[in-house]
């Protein structure tokens, strides 16, 4: 008589002996963040160390996805530890650390703290902690979402036991599934990690100590121990990543169904290994655009587009409030002086910017592949410290908005520098659109990102928002992010993004430039119609002229009728632009020609969006801020900003 197969087959990790590109996720979620309960010595000496070890530990996880650093002395010493879990590779590591770094130092001034990520963990106190592995602040954390049967306990108490006997031998670091045959979920995925700096022994300790807290968790289907010396997860969902090892050729782990059945362990050995290999060829199909994301971070690294930190906080006094040039949502800007001399403004992104990261890669990314007389050049960035800094040429004059909204820098713009202004960012915009390797839309144009050099020259600034595209796609969807007052409407309403939504911002800009006057209305002020809407009315019954910024009178246009008619027509170029329409509003190449050629004739302007705008908008006193009632509730409105912004 045949013995009935058992239902439970225990996996076991083989490692192939060839490598696999990555296929991770970099798991930079947040478990939870933990700060001391001391303020720190002397925050005078504290931050300057805390910064020094957080660049120390830099170097390191570039290389071994693990460092730790000392720097000071006494009472303001600063001890730092990072540690990427052993399944993630170097290039997720690196993101995941970009994440904890920029999140720990919110526990300032309280002199240590420690956070815990899906991915990877950092710690900084000032004393020495690296042989601890136990302390008062030891928890489990479970995920009270599912409810599981008496099988998965099974699975992921073996799971666990497994994980703890194999890692205190194994650097630490141990990974095991248990799979269920014949019933779906039932599954358990466990990962264990113990910090570099412990002991066998007393890695042991910690992963025994934290597996007990863990499996208190059962029967949830989701548990985290967050331990002094450790960190243990159990699921029911694979989060594990196929390739181990930071980045390091460890190779790919297969897992194997074992049974006490000779023929279903050739069965499922056979299927398993098929199946990996058709998933293998089909994720690294869909993630051949990571090798991007790879040589944007050998781009920082291994050019001179990299800064020290400590030179850049040099350079700007610690970023002296004396040296500060303006501020918005996404950061503060200062001007600085590199030891060669050298003029730079340092855009400084904010530490509780939940969205800073990707804005500061894809402002790297997209900046530093363009290159255009009206754009802002881009000098470097530095990511090795507590927080990411962009560096950029310095333009004196700042930007347009502290000219065309102040009544007495407007004189300085007579119209044939606002003339010019306009056809450089014209121009700066014509060549995103068209003319660089890839369509890039820029989402926030406006005064504030229109920098002026010595000559008052335009150059676009601010691309944290920006997009790109490839030419074969008519459009993106995407979350809302930009300014409220410069944002198209089709944009707004249902987050599809193309081209035309940068012709709409380029038509406010005309208008603001022509009239001195902002559209998007202050948070304090009583509700008034939008400059559009204005600007319309006027042009409908041909008193354009009414709304001539007074500054434009001191340059007598009256007297040459030639600067009269440039002015009118610029006006009615900006309402073209502003159409409600996208397919109405001209491309910015045609805008561009329009502005040049002054003797072409204009096609008459259509109604702009919202004319009725005391019914058609919502008023959301929350924020004070103005939706249009017909958004779409499947876009997300996200990164709205009211702010003036003043970039460089």
């Amino acid at each position: 008589m045949k013995k009935p197969i058992p239902s439970v087959l225990y996996i076991l990790t083989i490692t192939l002996l060839f490598p696999n590109p990555s296929m991770a996720e970099p798991r930079a979620q947040t478990v939870q963040t933990q700060c001391g309960n001391q303020r720190e010595h002397n925050p005078k000496i504290y931050v300057p160390n805390f910064v020094s070890a957080m660049e120390n530990i830099s170097v390191q996880m570039r290389t071994s996805g693990f460092g730790v650093a000392v720097t000071g002395s006494g009472l303001d010493t600063s001890y730092g530890l990072a540690q990427c879990y052993g399944d993630l590779p170097l290039l997720d590591c690196f993101l995941c650390y970009a994440e904890a770094r920029t999140v720990l130092p919110r526990c300032f001034p309280f002199n240590g703290g420690r956070i815990y990520l899906d991915g990877c963990f950092m710690r900084v106190q000032n004393y020495s902690f690296f042989h601890e592995y136990m302390g008062p602040g030891d928890k489990a954390l479970c995920g009270n979402t599912t409810r599981k049967n008496s099988t998965f306990e099974v699975s992921a108490r073996q799971a666990v036991t497994e994980a703890v006997a194999g890692a205190p031998n194994n650097n630490g670091y141990a990974r095991t599934e248990v799979a269920v045959s014949g019933t779906k979920n039932e599954s358990a995925y466990v990962l264990a990690d113990c910090w570099r700096t412990l002991s066998v022994s007393d890695c042991k300790a910690c992963l025994v100590n934290a597996s007990q807290e863990m499996l208190g968790c059962l029967p949830w289907s989701e548990g985290r121990a967050l331990n002094t010396g450790c960190f243990m997860r159990y699921s029911d969902t694979n989060f594990l990543n196929p390739e181990q090892g930071n980045g390091s050729s460890r190779g790919t782990i297969i897992v194997i169904a074992v049974s006490v059945v000779s023929s279903v362990v050739v069965l499922v050995v056979g299927g398993i290994i098929g199946v990996y290999f058709w998933k293998h060829r089909k994720i690294q199909k869909k993630r051949r655009g990571s090798n991007d994301a790879e040589k944007l971070v050998k781009t920082l690294y291994d050019s001179s587009l990299n800064f020290k930190y400590s030179t850049l906080e040099k350079a700007t006094g610690s970023f002296n409030e004396a040296n500060k040039l303006g501020q918005g949502g996404f950061g503060t800007v200062y001007k600085g002086v590199l030891p060669d001399g050298r003029e730079i403004a340092v855009k400084r992104l904010f530490f509780n910017n939940r969205h800073r990261a990707g804005d500061f890669y894809n402002e790297v990314n997209i900046i530093s592949s363009v290159e255009h007389r009206n754009l802002v050049r881009l000098l470097g960035c530095s990511c090795s410290g507590p927080e990411s800094l962009l560096v950029y040429e310095y333009l004196p004059n700042k930007s347009l908005d502290r000219f065309i909204f102040d009544s007495n820098r407007g004189k300085t713009l007579n119209w044939e520098k606002r003339y010019q202004i306009i056809t450089g960012t014209a121009d700066g915009l014509v060549y995103l659109h068209e003319n660089s390797n890839t369509r890039i839309i820029h989402r926030d144009i406006k005064a504030s990102n229109i920098l002026l050099d010595s000559r008052l020259r335009a150059r676009i600034a601010d691309f944290g928002l920006a997009r790109s595209f490839q030419d074969d796609k008519s459009h993106i969807s995407t979350a809302i992010a930009g300014t409220l007052g410069y944002m198209a409407p089709e944009y707004l309403a249902h987050g599809q993004l193309t081209e035309k939504a940068d012709v709409y911002s380029f038509g406010v800009l005309l208008l603001e430039i022509v009239t001195g006057r902002q559209n998007n209305r202050s948070k304090t002020t009583e509700y008034s119609d939008s400059l559009i809407t204005i600007a319309w009315e006027h042009f409908q019954q041909g008193a354009v002229e009414e709304l001539f910024d007074p500054n434009l009178m001191l340059h007598n246009y009256n007297h040459n009728s030639n600067i009269k008619n440039e002015v009118l027509r610029v006006v009615h170029i900006g309402l073209l632009c502003t159409q409600e329409a996208p397919s109405l509003r001209p491309s910015m190449s045609t805008s561009l020609r329009m502005l040049a050629n002054k003797d072409e004739n204009l096609p008459p302007p259509t109604n702009p969006p919202f004319i009725d705008e005391k019914t058609m908008e919502l008023n959301d006193t929350r924020e004070n801020q103005t939706y249009p009632l017909n958004v779409d509730n499947s876009a997300s409105i996200a990164n709205l900003s009211h702010s003036s912004f003043h970039p460089r």
